[in-house]
């Protein structure tokens, strides 16, 4: 197995709901284990009364607990699923999955399983004797502990999953996650390492690489690669955007180089790509604003019909928006003589828009809180646009202004649109007055 796909396995592993619990679940099997193969004969003797007289008495209440615990855990995740399965209905299908992998349901999951091994390992072990010793009683009242922190556990667990599934949460932690993966856009843009480049760099004499493997590919350690480039006095020319979906033998790279790379430095180079399954935001700031706009769609389809949420999500994309207006994404990696290492693509500002809030006219256009929630996203925006966003930002808000004139001809319609064309503080040329319909409607 090669070097980049052990890394790719860890990695997997890391990222999946079973790291945490495994961890968890060995804890309790340890203890298990402990608890029936070491000979403890020198207990103080006031723990005397906690031994048990009757013979069947600690495999019976083992047994209880068993049972108890299995009938909490079967309980407790066909709650959970039905719960997240409403959500997924409701708000998107993706956010299901990160709400399973937080590291708090993992740990809810871990401890439950490693309960019932535990019980289920003394229950395996007979006793010595007719009656348990003190040491395996202690076991037996630990196993009990340990279902009772098990049952608090199900408290906060259902809690926090009822409190997870809500919309306002939802979009908060969209915002909040998205906002980290801005704020390490922002220190790269610090560094004197990366810098933004017009165009970018294009590569003289390249040779492409392939890739091994299918995935979404949200980043790279370019730490690593950089000093492969400097070890071998390379340039590696990124071909793809971050956060896209790659098939195996698709030509994702260039190396610039004097010779054509071997494969040890190919493995090198393919080992430093970060796979994630799914739609990382903390790694890409782009799926943050990708799944907040598939949110809102949501909520404006026919069987939700919930334009409340759509308005919500436009206000959390405004703000991240507004914060992506004020960075300037790099686009490549120097060494200290200025000579590209790395380079790579950066969405534009106007491919953001486009991916955002599009989606959302063409559902909610027709919606007439929509349209104007929309036009007061770009009027905010406008306060942060350089020229070339700016006109980004006057087309699309242009748009808006023809489709509510097209769509809402009624007196009262078109008076309470133009009291709030051009109010509130922005950039826009915007004028008090509805345009004629076009020829189109």
């Amino acid at each position: 197995m090669s070097t980049s796909r052990v890394l790719d396995f860890i990695n997997g592993f890391r990222n999946s709901i079973a790291y945490l619990t495994s961890i968890i679940i060995t804890i309790y099997v340890v203890l298990g284990l402990a608890a029936v193969t070491l000979e403890v004969n020198t207990l103080p003797g006031v723990l005397d009364f906690l031994d048990f007289d009757q013979p069947d008495t600690a495999r019976t209440l083992l047994s209880t607990l068993m049972a108890g615990m299995i009938s909490l855990l079967v309980f407790s995740f066909s709650t959970v699923m039905s719960v997240l399965t409403q959500a997924g209905s409701n708000f998107s299908n993706k956010l299901v999955f990160g709400i399973m992998t937080e590291k708090r349901h993992q740990q809810v999951l871990g401890h439950y399983l490693g309960t019932i091994l535990y019980l289920l390992i003394l229950l395996l072990v007979p006793t010595i004797g007719d009656t348990p010793d003190t040491w395996r009683s202690l076991a037996v009242y630990l196993g009990a502990a340990m279902v009772i922190n098990s049952l608090a556990m199900f408290v906060f667990f259902i809690h926090g999953t009822s409190q997870s599934v809500q919309i306002n949460a939802i979009t908060q932690g969209l915002l909040v996650s998205t906002q980290l993966s801005l704020d390490k856009l922002r220190k790269k843009q610090a560094s004197d390492e990366y810098c933004h480049r017009p165009g970018g760099c294009q590569p003289v004499a390249a040779y492409p690489v392939y890739s091994r493997d299918s995935g979404y590919i949200q980043g790279v350690n370019f730490s690593a690669l950089a000093r492969i480039a400097r070890h071998h006095e390379v340039a590696i020319h990124l071909g793809f955007t971050f956060g896209d979906f790659v098939v195996k033998k698709f030509p994702i790279l260039d190396i610039e180089a004097d010779a054509a790379p071997g494969d040890v430095l190919v493995d090198r180079i393919l080992a430093c790509l970060e796979y994630v399954e799914g739609e990382s935001t903390r790694d890409h700031y782009v799926n943050g604003l990708t799944q907040l706009m598939e949110v809102a769609i949501k909520a404006l389809s026919p069987g939700i019909n919930d334009p409340g949420t759509a308005r919500l999500c436009i206000h959390q994309m405004t703000e991240l928006l507004s914060q992506r207006l004020t960075l300037t994404p790099p686009n490549m990696l120097v060494d200290d003589d200025g000579r590209c290492l790395i380079s790579w693509h950066e969405e534009s500002f106007e491919s953001l828009m486009f991916r955002v809030f599009d989606p959302i006219l063409h559902y909610g256009g027709s919606d007439l809180s929509i349209c104007l929630s929309l036009l007061k996203a770009f009027k905010t925006l406008s306060n942060f646009a350089q020229a070339d966003d700016h006109r980004v930002i006057q087309a699309h808000a242009d748009r808006v202004i023809q489709r509510m004139a097209d769509h809402f001809t009624a007196p009262l319609e078109v008076d309470f649109i133009e009291a709030r064309l051009s109010s509130g503080l922005h950039r826009l040329h915007i004028n008090a007055r509805l345009p004629e319909r076009s020829a189109a409607s």
